[in-house]
């Protein structure tokens, strides 16, 4: 059980869902989940998490059954930090998407505003305020200004 998120939280989350379904929806790249959606990461016992944000390729997307959970990681996993969590909950949060097969989780800090980009196959980028998100091999052609996000 975790207490609801504060407003903050829910803009950026909101701001992050709105910049990459309105890029998914015109590539056709795949779809995004919001609302805490719940992934399958482990069976026999289940394990569930469900991101801030995740974004689904359209390659997979034929396994959500629309129904229950979803059978698997998304290919993006976006957690957006509350006030109370610790360093290193977060990076256990973090390599637990990773392990799962997550190829991106990107974790957004309102205090700092930053977006940091963790990938299974490269190293960690910290995305700042006056620069542009990209993660080219998984969504190409997005770019975000990193200062839209926090935008108040």
């Amino acid at each position: 059980m975790m207490s609801p998120s504060g407003s903050r939280h829910g803009d950026i989350a909101n701001s992050l869902a709105f910049h990459l379904t309105l890029h998914a929806r015109a590539t056709g790249q795949g779809k995004i989940k919001a609302a805490e959606t719940g992934f399958i990461l482990e069976r026999n016992p289940d394990t569930v998490r469900a991101p801030d944000v995740a974004f689904v390729r359209a390659s997979r997307v034929h396994l959500d059954t629309r129904e229950g959970f979803f059978p698997g990681p998304p290919d993006l996993a976006v957690e957006v930090l509350s006030p109370g969590d610790g360093a290193g909950k977060v990076l256990e949060k973090v390599q637990q998407w990773l392990d799962a097969g997550c190829e991106s989780v990107w974790v957004a800090d309102p205090h700092r505003c930053t977006i940091t980009v963790h990938r299974k196959d490269g190293p960690v980028r910290v995305w700042r305020a006056g620069e542009t998100l990209v993660d080219e091999s998984l969504l190409p052609g997005f770019a975000l200004p990193v200062s839209e996000v926090f935008a108040d």
